[in-house]
């Protein structure tokens, strides 16, 4: 009955930090840590130890694989440079710095050791896209934000696990940098089969809620064979959403999708906020242990300052350096369009009758002019690497992590500590001020080129459901008659959507109406699915315009069913 208890008292303090978050403008990750130091505090109440393996096993498997998911695999690709070296060598670069630094300032502490706390304290965390998002910043921001948190909470164990081997003198330079590369690639593989054959399975499956219930296995499945291999199992969970997310949209239903995206939501929600109260909760047992120790708790906290202070000079230095080496990225990109319109130009507009191998250029070339104008409109400039920098903040994978030192290594209980330290105290600095921060940047508003885009794609959805309801092999000949002039005004439309105006209200036969609007919602979605893969328009148009379907969808098969 006490273990309910607490699981109650649990959820209830995650759903009121995140209810009360928006109206005192605090994160709620910040209420949920300062709410656990209370609590850890109040007379009667025991030290509190939670496993790491609860967190990194446990807790971070379905966070990364629900992130992945919801993260556009179009904007990946596209910014694979900035977030794989945010989420990579960044990581490196910190920990082998960090290491020198606690090698000089920490007696007895070898280099080995050093970089072991440094590999801790680099991974960020993924509170910071929260509020980035909150505040309107640039889809592009936050997609490099949203990449960089999935994975660099992998890079950081990865690192951290061959520095415990090298303390242990178990592990050379080679033997660490092929560590590292097998378990990237050897992760790719195992969680990209991993999500393929779950998203073929679940699309068998006609219950969305048991599909649902299915799905909370992929993360798992595609951690545990990856971790038995010695690659790296976050990875794999990461590579499995990633192909899990892609492929939703061509395989599984309306239904499906919706169950998803609102079960994992909550899922989300309830980790994500567990895992930060119980942060708040082992500061009580931390400072014991450092107390039994014999050491000074106070001693925690200039190493934790010196530290915070070095990662954000370090990410300073490195971001700056990335985004100049993008914007040049960028300009030989687009200096590359003309000779794309050429070619272009020269193929015209491939028909049916055309070979594959032609149509799949001019598809090649398309993406090419849709990637251009990404770049050119979603340019990341010095601005938006400002806030890629203040937005770093450390988290619980800091924490769990640094409980993974083995129990005889030198100040393990102060280096516990300074993780603790570092994490909160990035929180609350960075986290308390982030959407000011952002604000004070000024970034480039894209909000009215975003309406101007997404009007455009209604006419194109609009244009597929006049073709529909004029078409005789879809309608018949009194619903042809009734619909042709009715359909044109559709045309200077920017709603998009005729199928709820027109159809409801001239449309007397029910069964008819519901068989005309599915086949409108099967071509506006096949249309959209190649949108994506030509990447014509933003990931977050496409995604408004698929949700929309989705709705509508679920909307007829209520109707089929009353």
């Amino acid at each position: 009955m006490e273990i309910v208890g607490i699981v109650v008292v649990c959820v209830l303090a995650v759903a009121g930090a995140n209810q009360l978050a928006p109206r005192v403008r605090i994160a709620a990750p910040l209420l949920l840590v300062g709410f656990g130091v209370a609590v850890s505090y109040l007379p009667g109440v025991p030290p509190i130890w939670v496993d790491p393996e609860v967190v990194l096993i446990g807790v971070l498997p379905p966070l990364l694989y629900a992130a992945a998911v919801a993260l556009p695999a179009m904007d990946f690709k596209r910014d694979f440079q900035a977030i794989s070296g945010l989420s990579i060598v960044l990581v490196v670069i910190s920990a082998l710095l960090l290491g020198l630094l606690f090698m000089l300032i920490l007696p007895d502490a070898d280099y080995a050791t050093g970089v072991a706390l440094g590999a801790i304290l680099s991974p960020t965390d993924a509170v910071a896209t929260t509020t980035v998002k909150r505040v309107g910043a640039p889809q592009r921001l936050i997609t490099v934000l949203s990449g960089e948190s999935l994975f660099n909470d992998a890079s950081a164990l990865v690192v951290l696990r061959a520095a415990i081997a090298a303390m242990a003198g178990g592990l050379s330079m080679v033997g660490v940098a092929l560590s590292f590369v097998w378990a990237i690639i050897g992760a790719v593989i195992v969680g990209g089969a991993v999500g393929w054959v779950f998203i073929v399975a679940r699309a068998r499956i006609s219950n969305a809620a048991v599909a649902t219930a299915v799905s909370f296995t992929a993360p798992y499945i595609a951690y545990v064979p990856t971790e038995i291999m010695g690659a790296s199992g976050l990875v794999a969970a990461v590579a499995a959403g990633l192909v899990t997310g892609r492929g939703s949209v061509r395989r599984l239903t309306a239904a499906h999708r919706q169950s998803d995206q609102q079960t994992w939501r909550t899922v989300e929600l309830l980790l994500e906020g567990g895992v930060f109260l119980l942060m708040g909760l082992e500061l009580k047992a931390l400072v014991m242990d450092v107390t039994a120790s014999h050491e000074s708790v106070i001693h925690a906290f200039w190493p934790a300052a010196i530290a915070f202070v070095l990662l954000m000079v370090i990410r300073w230095g490195f971001v700056m350096t990335l985004v100049a080496a993008i914007s040049r990225r960028s300009r030989r990109v687009i200096a590359r369009e003309p000779i794309l319109e050429q070619m272009q130009d020269r193929l015209g507009d491939p028909d049916a009758a055309a070979d594959r191998l032609t149509r799949r250029f001019q598809r090649r070339i398309d993406r090419r002019l849709a990637d251009i104008e990404y770049y050119r409109t979603e340019s990341i400039g010095f601005r938006e690497g400002h806030v890629v920098v203040w937005a770093g903040m450390r988290g619980v994978v800091t924490l769990a992590a640094a409980q993974t030192l083995p129990a005889d290594t030198p100040y393990r209980s102060l280096l516990v500590l300074v993780a603790f330290v570092v994490a909160t105290g990035s929180l609350m600095i960075q986290g308390s001020t982030l959407g000011a921060f952002i604000k004070w940047m000024r970034l480039p508003d894209h909000r009215a080129d975003a309406a101007r885009e997404l009007q455009r794609l209604n006419r194109e959805m609009a244009s597929i459901s006049v073709e529909v309801l004029t078409d005789p092999a879809v309608c018949s000949d009194s619903m042809l008659a009734r619909n042709v002039e009715q359909v044109r005004s559709l045309e200077a439309s920017d709603d998009g959507d005729p199928t709820g105006d027109v159809l409801d209200r001239r449309l007397r036969n029910a069964v008819e109406m519901r068989r005309v609007r599915r086949v409108i919602i099967d071509r506006q979605r096949a249309e959209l699915i190649d949108l994506r893969d030509r990447g014509a328009y933003s990931s977050e148009a496409l995604t408004s315009a698929l949700a929309r379907l989705d709705a509508e969808e679920i909307s007829l098969d209520a109707q089929a069913n009353r």
